[in-house]
Formats: structure tokens, sequence, C-alpha cells
């Protein structure tokens, strides 16, 4: 299995014979308006370009995955890539029929997808209301059969039903967003630091940060991540990439693949409410 970071949650995941494309936000610099709300800080986004090499590296790509709608996530110039090159956009059933009615050859992520186990597991975006305002997310854990098995938080806290699959999926390497993001108003919508310590000492192996220096609301540094995880005795279990960097990891040692529980998620009210307020 091999992770390359590009940059925020844009990940080029390699899995067996599959190159996956996950949560491509493609926009120049300052293309998006910035996403703090309250509280200064406030700048347009992204805030970094794309690492030298994203053009050569995207076509590699065999299919999209998409944990949520954000533009962060999946943004104009993202969607409008994948439509050019006809790539098949595998998503959650919350968010299929959405992205469907965009023009995009979508396919629901569930076990058996891509030759995979697959579990959708639900997460939340933030706590109280602005939680519920923020929309319905999910993240995916993916085993290949010949690979290190995955857990793809997506955007979100600490919740139960995520330490439950950490605990009870036992993946080889989680990636989850560490920007421990803050619109200025509600809190973090992201895993906070002290969550993601928790995360870390729960995970049964090796744990990716993402989700860093590259939106305006996004305050964790790697810098800042760093010291916390060296000062809890943490560092060696953590990969925090650079922007462009490629991780790698073997089937030497890996943990027994789990059956995932089986869900069929789909769109309610939630999602409904929250698309015509973004605009989706």
């Amino acid at each position: 299995m091999k992770i390359r970071h590009l940059r925020n949650a844009t990940t080029l995941l390699t899995l067996g014979e599959h190159r996956l494309l996950v949560d491509p936000m493609l926009s120049a610099v300052g293309a998006m308006p910035g996403f703090k709300m309250f509280g200064g800080g406030r700048r347009r986004n992204p805030l970094v370009p794309l690492p030298t090499g994203t053009k050569q590296w995207l076509e590699e790509v065999t299919g999209v995955v998409i944990t949520h709608e954000h533009p962060d996530h999946f943004d104009v110039p993202a969607l409008t890539w994948v439509k050019e090159r006809g790539l098949p956009v595998w998503a959650n059933g919350i968010d299929a029929a959405n992205l469907k009615r965009k023009g995009l050859d979508v396919h629901e992520l569930r076990d058996g997808a891509l030759g995979m186990s697959v579990e959708v597991i639900p997460s939340r975006h933030g706590h109280g209301a602005i939680g519920w305002l923020m929309g319905p997310v999910v993240g995916y854990y993916l085993a290949h059969p010949s690979e290190p098995s995955l857990y793809l938080t997506g955007d979100s806290i600490l919740t139960p039903a995520v330490l439950d699959a950490v605990e009870r999926l036992r993946p080889d390497v989680i990636i989850a967003p560490a920007g421990s993001a803050n619109m200025g108003l509600g809190g973090h919508i992201l895993f906070s630091m002290d969550e993601l310590v928790t995360l870390v000492r729960r995970a049964p192996k090796d744990v990716v940060l993402n989700h860093l220096e590259a939106l305006d609301h996004c305050a964790t540094t790697r810098t800042g991540l760093g010291e916390r995880l060296r000062a809890e005795g943490l560092e060696g279990r953590v990969q925090i990439p650079e922007d462009g960097e490629e991780l790698s990891y073997d089937g030497e040692g890996t943990t027994a693949q789990v059956q995932p529980n089986h869900s069929a998620l789909r769109p309610g009210f939630q999602k409904w409410v929250t698309a015509k307020l973004a605009g989706t």
C-alpha cells in the first residue's frame, strides 16, 4: 500500500491494482473563500499550491473516492477533472445520489466494492448544532486482500463510533485529519489535539495525519503537532507527511482482516437540509 499525500485531505492511495484519488481539492491558491467565519484570521483558500509532480501523479488515477461533499474534499476543478476523464467515483449511500446528479459515474462504496472488504463508518463533523449543520459524514474501512487494512476516518471528531471501529476492525493504518479546524463559532469540527492523542494511543498500529496548513480555519501546524506527539511519547507511531510525500506499507506483520459490518446508509433530512444550505 502506498499513500501519497498531495494537500489537505487529498491523497493518492495505491491498493493492489487500484490508484484511488481520495477527496480531491484541485483549486489554485486563493480560488475559494475563507472558511474562518469569526475571530479573525480569515484568508482565501487553499493557502498553498498543489506540490510539484501533481499533474504526473494524477495520470495514474483509476478511480476517485469521496468521503463527503464539502468543497475542501471535492471542489469544482476536481469535479471538472473527473468528468473530463470519465473516472468512476466511489461514494457512500448518503452522497451517491447527489453526486450522480452532477453527471458523474457514481458507484456506492460498500462491502465487496473494488474487490475489497469495505465498511462505511458514520462519524460527526463537529459538536452540537454546528456538527449537525456540517452535514452527514462518514469514514471508510478498506481491506484489500493483498494489502494492509486502512481506516480513512474522513472529517470527524472523536466519537464512540470511531473508537468502536478502531477497536473492532484493528486497521493496520489510520488516516485522520489533524487540523483541529474551527470556524470561530461552535468549537472544533475536526479532532482536537487531545482527541488526536487519544486516537493514536488507541490505534493498533500506524496513524497518518493530514488536513494541515492548507486552509485558513485549520490552525494546527505540523511543527506544533509533532511537538505535542513527542511530548506524549507517540512520535514513533505517527507520520505527518509533507505535501507530495509518499509513504509505503507492506503486508509484513499486518493484522488479520476482520469481517466488516454491513449497513446501507441513505440520504435523509439532514443531508437534504445541509445540501440546500451549501448549494450542493
